[in-house]
């Protein structure tokens, strides 16, 4: 498993990021995760992408409800049908055009509103909101990584470099890659939320007032800067062996 991902993970993450009080989820995901798959395991394998950016959106709004904002409740994105969540520009046009141009594969799903001056602990509390798209993106990844052991594995239905194994390799792959970038702390990314959390009040400010740069920030660093590159693939890689170490129970299964 770890093979497989190493190969995968040199080319672009993606993100979820959070600005001006909401929640923007933004994707650059390489076009290698579809390597292998014919024009209609592709198909399915966005659709899987578009259902996790979906949950990934949920869980934002439901630890934000937990935390005492009932902005996102409100507007119905508590839910997991991905369809609340689809922006048409971000999650259906600007993906095609980033596919027809060829090189990443880029877009998003419609923004979760956060009310900050609604949480009890704004602070503390953006933090643990910004960390369940994260979390939520982890299980998923455990999740399509039991499906792919139990259906080419334990059942044998399918043999590895089967559409549908392809599928569920692509589904835990793409999963841990967002996992992975958002825990980045560097401002807009919901890494960045724990960050402020953490830091002493004096630092805090000046920390905050770098996500003003946006996702220019982050993709300046990540094209630019290898180093914040292959930490990316670091956390990929140990995420992965949590995931299998979960799954099989430790190596036992």
């Amino acid at each position: 498993m770890k093979a497989r991902l190493r190969r995968a993970i040199t080319p672009g993450p993606r993100s979820a990021v959070r600005t001006r009080g909401r929640s923007i989820t933004i994707d650059t995901l390489s076009l290698a995760f579809f390597s292998g798959l014919p024009p209609i395991g592709i198909a399915v394998a966005l659709a899987l992408l578009v259902i996790s950016l979906g949950i990934h959106e949920a869980a934002h709004a439901w630890v934000a409800l937990k935390c005492g904002d009932t902005t996102a409740r409100d507007l119905g994105r508590i839910t997991l049908n991905p369809i609340p969540h689809i922006d048409p520009f971000m999650t259906v046009i600007l993906p095609v055009l980033m596919v027809v141009s060829g090189g990443f594969f880029f877009g998003g799903a419609k923004p979760v509103p956060v009310n900050y001056h609604n949480l009890r602990s704004p602070l503390r509390d953006m933090a643990l909101v910004a960390l369940a798209g994260p979390v939520s993106n982890f299980f998923l990844a455990a999740f399509f990584f039991l499906c792919e052991k139990l259906m080419v594995e334990e059942l044998g239905l399918w043999h590895r470099g089967t559409v549908g194994q392809l599928i569920l390799k692509s589904a835990v792959d793409f999963n841990l890659l967002l996992a992975a970038f958002n825990l980045l702390p560097i401002p807009p990314l919901d890494g960045s939320r724990v960050m402020t959390w953490l830091l002493p009040g004096a630092l805090r400010e000046g920390y905050a007032a770098l996500e003003r740069f946006g996702i220019l920030l982050v993709f300046g660093l990540i094209l630019f800067v290898p180093p914040v590159n292959h930490a990316v693939g670091a956390t990929m890689l140990a995420m992965e062996g949590w995931v299998e170490a979960i799954v099989t129970l430790g190596g036992t299964w």
